[in-house]
């Protein structure tokens, strides 16, 4: 989708938090069977954060939050809605959104969650876009947040070694200048859902001591079939956005894909023909951390002064429902 001209949203502040505790894949040998050398190979990931027992998404969400909002000059009070992605709230309700607005004390401002899965970030991007050049809202609270370890069955190799827990954050505002969201592309397809997913815990099949003992609260995937997908429709994205914006894939000063393995992300960045050096990527200290990875990533690029004013960022994620979407963003 294209933007109208002159009128755009800008990012005016980052955050992230992610937990001290580090488990590296050395640590998980001991665990499960595999190794550093095979983890490395087809993931990229050698460590990832673990959330200590009493932190919840919401403690992650709320520490990335304040420093977004240190970053933009901001206190809580001047926000006027909280948007919180992730697929592990702290629970089913009240929303993780409205537990980060307690802990922010940002009075009554609505909040509300997202679950689009790994997605859920530039999904947030889109809807906060039309929320604030609509005028309904001036500076939105945008956070992804994941305590993936906590839904994850750490006896099954294949899906143990891949995750982590982590938040980041962005404050949202109408951009007064050439900077900000140029275009955007968002699609689903529930038709794939089962491809990754947690079974248990919903309406569909109630926590039950039979639920519990056959492993249905833990996420499910199918490894092979979700890469052939998020590698299709993650480069379908890219391409659209840039195509919407007018730009060129030659345009492209840094594609920031969503962290789930380097194979995907790799294979993304030759989609675009992009050399290595444009391809963000950090997946080798945080695994996958869902959709937290692309406002982490956001937020390392730009304390590490590496975006500069003007620069095209295309930011792009697949995850569970199938849901995909790519934003083009000018600096």
């Amino acid at each position: 989708m294209k933007k109208e001209a002159g009128k755009r949203i800008k990012i005016t502040g980052t955050g992230i938090y992610v937990p001290d505790k580090i488990l590296t894949n050395a640590d998980l040998e001991k665990m499960v069977d595999t190794s550093d050398e095979w983890i490395i190979s087809r993931t990229g990931i050698k460590e990832r954060r673990v959330a200590s027992e009493d932190q919840a998404t919401s403690d992650l969400a709320i520490e990335a939050g304040r420093e977004a909002l240190n970053s933009a000059g901001l206190k809580a009070k001047d926000i006027d809605l909280i948007i919180v992605g992730t697929s592990t709230p702290d629970t089913i309700f009240p929303s993780t959104g409205c537990w980060v607005q307690k802990g922010l004390g940002a009075g009554n401002v609505p909040a509300f969650d997202i679950s689009a899965g790994c997605t859920g970030f530039l999904y947030g991007m889109i809807l906060a876009e039309g929320l604030i050049l609509s005028g309904a809202h001036k500076r939105i609270l945008l956070i992804g947040g994941e305590l993936l370890t906590k839904i994850t069955n750490w006896e099954d190799r294949n899906t143990c070694v891949l995750f982590g827990d982590g938040a980041g954050a962005v404050v949202l505002e109408e951009s007064d200048d050439e900077s900000g969201m140029l275009s955007s592309y968002w699609k689903a397809d529930g038709n794939l859902g089962e491809l990754l997913y947690q079974p248990a815990g919903g309406s569909r099949i109630p926590a039950t001591d039979q639920s519990v003992a056959q492993r249905l609260h833990y996420l499910h995937m199918k490894g092979n079939e979700v890469f052939k997908h998020a590698v299709k429709k993650m480069g379908e994205a890219a391409v659209e956005a840039l195509k919407s914006a007018g730009l060129k894939k030659e345009d492209v000063d840094y594609l920031i894909p969503h962290q789930a393995n380097m194979r995907i992300i790799e294979a993304t960045g030759r989609r675009l023909k992009l050399p290595r050096e444009k391809v963000f990527s950090n997946i080798h200290k945080y695994g996958n951390v869902s959709v937290a990875s692309i406002p982490i990533s956001i937020h390392e690029l730009n304390e590490e002064g590496k975006l500069n004013k003007g620069n095209i960022v295309l930011m792009v994620a697949f995850g569970a429902g199938f849901t995909w979407a790519a934003v083009a963003y000018r600096w």
